[in-house]
């Protein structure tokens, strides 16, 4: 199983990109986790198909429409995924979401919050959770 998570949106604020970053490394341990952008092209469009780049991933997309999931139910995710073997792809959207056709083909709906926050603040909450997950499943006791 693999972790890709993908955001719309220039990284810019170094804290919160190294915040990301750390957390990313640390659920690395446990699986192979890597986090990127997704480009826009010039009507504001993804330009990157994440269905025809994963085909066989989960796709679970950040939106505040989803259902709102505490942190032990977000671990079976991933518990499901590693018994299945495939991997999860997750994706931030930028101010105006995502686009109607990716939300239609999602595998599942997540809000991280209702309350809106800059993008790089829900790749921060994003990476930490998924990490969570992950210690959740191990018994670790970072989740306590």
């Amino acid at each position: 199983m693999k972790i890709f998570v993908y955001f719309v949106g220039k990284p810019k604020d170094v804290h919160a990109n190294a915040m990301a970053a750390e957390y990313v490394k640390r659920t690395s341990h446990y699986a192979p986790c890597t986090m990127a952008e997704i480009r826009l092209d010039g009507s504001g469009r993804h330009r990157e198909d994440l269905w025809a780049k994963h085909p066989t991933a989960k796709k679970i997309l950040m939106d505040p429409a989803g259902v709102a999931m505490e942190s032990a139910p977000f671990s079976q995710i991933f518990s499901k995924a590693e018994m299945l073997g495939y991997d999860l792809v997750f994706a931030i959207g930028g101010h105006d979401g995502h686009p109607e056709e990716w939300r239609k083909k999602a595998d599942l709906l997540i809000s991280l919050s209702a309350m809106t926050m800059p993008h790089e603040l829900a790749r921060a909450v994003l990476a930490e959770q998924i990490y969570r997950a992950f210690t959740i499943l191990r018994g670790h006791p970072y989740p306590r």
